[in-house]
């Protein structure tokens, strides 16, 4: 085989790998390599107290580490299963490198129901076929630490494709006026 053409496929296959690399690492969204927030700062009572979501959503972080938990979507990929579920357990405030995080776990469940889609009816079952898997009886989330705009504290998950970059984001209740 003449030198040139070893060379030629060597070239070849070399723009073959690197266009499979460049290809792999362009089907990733923006959210592939999300670090956390950075936030350090958060304390256990601010982050202590209710939050809410839609629907109905009700999580209350108490000061003794203990949680009740009210119709909590699943994160990630178990958002799309479309359970929510209720019960009690336990909170901790972490910190990693990236950022300060809250752990909060289901250690007892006492409900769990599914969630309303936009159109008004229950979360589509899977297209597949596949059936929906049962909602858990035991849950772990882990919601991001941040601060507003009033550098009040923030607490959000990511659902769905992460790729997708979609926030899960609880709120504080506003307070009801007599």
């Amino acid at each position: 085989m003449p030198i040139h053409s070893l060379r030629a496929r060597r070239l070849i296959l070399a723009t073959i790998a690197m266009t499979m690399a460049w290809a792999g690492s362009s089907a990733c969204g923006p959210f592939q390599y999300y670090d956390g927030t950075g936030l350090h700062d958060a304390t256990a009572p601010e982050v202590a107290g209710v939050w809410e979501n839609i629907e109905d959503t009700r999580v209350d972080l108490r000061r003794d580490g203990t949680a009740v938990i009210r119709r909590l979507d699943g994160q990630g990929f178990d958002f799309d299963a479309g359970w929510r579920l209720s019960g009690t357990g336990s909170w901790e405030l972490t910190d990693h490198d990236g950022g300060q995080v809250v752990d909060l776990v289901l250690t007892k469940r006492t409900d769990s129901g599914t969630r309303i889609d936009s159109a008004g009816g229950a979360a589509r079952p899977s297209t597949t076929g596949a059936p929906q898997p049962a909602p858990p009886a035991t849950y772990t989330w882990h919601f991001d630490v941040d601060r507003d705009d009033h550098g009040r504290v923030a607490l959000f998950f990511f659902y769905g494709d992460p790729d997708a970059g979609n926030t899960y984001a609880m709120s504080r209740p506003t307070p009801s006026r007599p």
